[in-house]
Parts: structure tokens; sequence; C-alpha cells
């Protein structure tokens, strides 16, 4: 399982993404795991829960402007599902260059919040079916639990399907 860190402890990413945790009022704590959860699935199992549980942060690009979806690991997005739930006519991944700018995060441990400038963000409404979603707290090491409405809550973000059901 998980060893829960103390503030001062964590990489200075997941400081800043913990300071975002709390100024919203959540109680979650950024977490460190001995080894990389690069991906939902070493998320998953780093975790021992359903690799559906795991909010993997993704960033698009809609229109050419920066979409971070929260999507549950069990799927993949769906560009086209997705453009039209977001009212994009083009929708497609960010190069890494992007996403780093964009987040000031790695691909594998972009979380939530914690950004340089607020991004536009949708959850995808599957991780309502988890009692807990866990997170990356800004580093492939580091991850958070909340639930469904937290990270909603969190984000500011729009409840939308990324998938075909």
């Amino acid at each position: 399982m998980t060893e829960q860190a103390t503030t001062e402890s964590l990489p200075e990413r997941s400081r800043i993404v913990q300071e975002h945790v709390r100024a919203a009022g959540l109680a979650s704590q950024v977490r460190e795991l001995p080894d990389s959860a690069r991906t939902a699935a070493q998320a998953a199992a780093a975790l021992d829960c359903e690799v559906g549980a795991i909010g993997s942060s993704l960033l698009f690009l809609a229109d050419g402007e920066p979409l971070l979806v929260m999507t549950s690991g069990r799927h993949r997005v769906d560009v086209d599902v997705l453009a039209a739930a977001v009212g994009a006519e083009s929708v497609a991944m960010a190069p890494a260059a992007t996403v780093r700018e964009v987040t000031g995060q790695a691909i594998g441990g972009v979380a939530p919040v914690g950004h340089p400038a607020p991004v536009r963000t949708v959850v995808d409404a599957a991780l309502r079916d988890y009692d807990v979603v866990w997170t990356a707290g800004g580093t492939p090491h580091t991850v958070m639990p909340m639930t469904f409405d937290e990270l909603v809550a969190l984000t500011g973000g729009e409840v939308v399907e990324v998938a075909a059901s």
C-alpha cells in the first residue's frame, strides 16, 4: 500500500498540488508510492484497487485549446465522443512538451490541480462508479484519494461521457 508523507517531505510539485487541495477545503493527502505509477495499471497494482478507480489526467487540445480530461483507467478516451461532449470540432492528444508547459507536470504524474494557470477540465462520468478515485499527485510517484464529488468540486470540471458505453 502507500505511505502517507508529510507535506514537507513531498516533491515540490506535489506540495503545490497539496496546497491546492487544502485551499479547496478537502482532506485528501498526497501520498508517495515506492515505485512509479505512470500508468493506470501500475497505479492500480500499487494501490490494490480496480484500474477503473484510477482517475488518469490526460491533456488534449480541443480546437487548439488545452482540455484536461480526468478519465477512468478502465477505458480509453474516444476523441469523437469527447469532441461531441465538449462542443469541439477537433480533439487530439497534446504533445508531451505542451503537457509540461500547460500543467507544469510530467506525463504520468499530472494532477487534477496545481497547474501554473487554470485548465478547462472535464471529469469522466464513469469515475462516479467508484467510492474512492485515485489521481496523480503531481509526479509519477505520487497519488491522492478522493471521492468523485470531491474531484468534480476540486477541478470545477464538467462531468461528461468520454467513451462509448
